[in-house]
């Protein structure tokens, strides 16, 4: 069992709708870190708790229970790509903040929109491009996952389907319940913590977190991209720090002036080098682990572990 005398921080990786992997790892995680310093560890989840798994509404109970179930504890709940197509659907995702429509936010991509068989369903002109493109319709073999698609780009249909109606309905929007949508409306895009710990070659190192569900991207200002994140700017179509990939990899330069922990999900990949963290066994896919990597000891946990208290 582990003990810190430095404040724990864990994040975990994308959970995708599957609340067996979750409550696993929330098990594990408690029987891996000593109980006080479980009881006021800071738990960042790094996005994506819908799609691909079956239980989306059960991960959003759970997730929003923690709270009143662990009150000295601090939860971070970092919105995913996937959550933020989903919030959008909903109509409860942010809107843009100089006054302009959503379908201002098709243009850059609408050459794709037959190919990714956007929703064309009710109200769909009121709708952000990621929300159409999330209930939309596609079929057929994902090269980059190696599996069928589930409904859309984003294998929304299991998403639909645990809250009782087919894949690319409105009527998802009245199946959803009130404290769901709240969730899913206050979803942060990015967080920053001072004074984490992490250990290193050279010892415990005390560093500055940022926490984003893709990573910043490695050539652009990343104040300017903290501030967009921070304003979750729904402006733009698609947001880099949320579905990036290659472009968000590797550490800005920027973050080397003060050390920092860049700490991601989204990659469908564990990596942990230096202080650039990606926490994202799972991928989504049925048969991976989900993992947690707890700080500062920078243990990996996994639902699979057999721990026990």
């Amino acid at each position: 069992m582990e003990h810190q005398q430095h404040k724990v921080v864990c994040c975990i990786g994308d959970i995708h709708g599957y609340i067996t992997k979750l409550q696993a790892l929330w098990s594990n995680l408690q029987a891996h870190i000593n109980p006080p310093d479980f009881e006021s560890a800071l738990i960042i989840f790094l996005g994506d708790y819908c799609d691909r798994g079956s239980n989306t509404p059960q991960v959003l109970d759970f997730l929003i229970s923690l709270p009143s179930k662990y009150p000295n504890q601090t939860h971070v709940f970092l919105c995913g790509n996937h959550d933020l197509a989903f919030a959008a659907f909903l109509g409860v995702a942010p809107r843009p903040c100089d006054g302009s429509e959503f379908r201002e936010t098709w243009r850059e991509y609408e050459m794709n929109e037959e190919r990714e068989g956007w929703y064309k369903g009710e109200e769909y002109e009121r709708m952000h491009v990621q929300a159409r493109r999330w209930a939309g319709k596609m079929s057929g073999f994902n090269h980059v996952k190696k599996t069928e698609y589930k409904g859309s780009i984003y294998d929304a249909a299991p998403t639909f389907e645990s809250y009782g109606v087919p894949h690319g309905s409105f009527d998802l929007i009245k199946a959803v319940p009130a404290e769901h949508k709240k969730f899913l409306a206050d979803m942060v895009w990015v967080h920053e913590e001072d004074n984490v710990c992490i250990k290193t070659d050279e010892g415990i190192k005390q560093c500055k977190l940022v926490a984003v569900h893709a990573g910043l991207e490695k050539n652009r200002g990343v104040e300017e991209q903290l501030k967009y994140l921070k304003a979750r700017d729904t402006r733009i179509p698609k947001v880099e720090a949320l579905s990036g990939r290659k472009n968000v990899w590797e550490m800005p330069k920027d973050l080397a002036k003060y050390p920092t922990i860049l700490v991601s999900g989204h990659h469908g990949k564990l990596y942990t080098e230096g202080l650039r963290l990606i926490i994202d066994e799972g991928g989504g896919l049925e048969h991976n682990p989900v993992a947690a990597i707890v700080l500062p000891s920078m243990t990996i946990v996994r639902d699979t572990d057999q721990l026990s208290k």
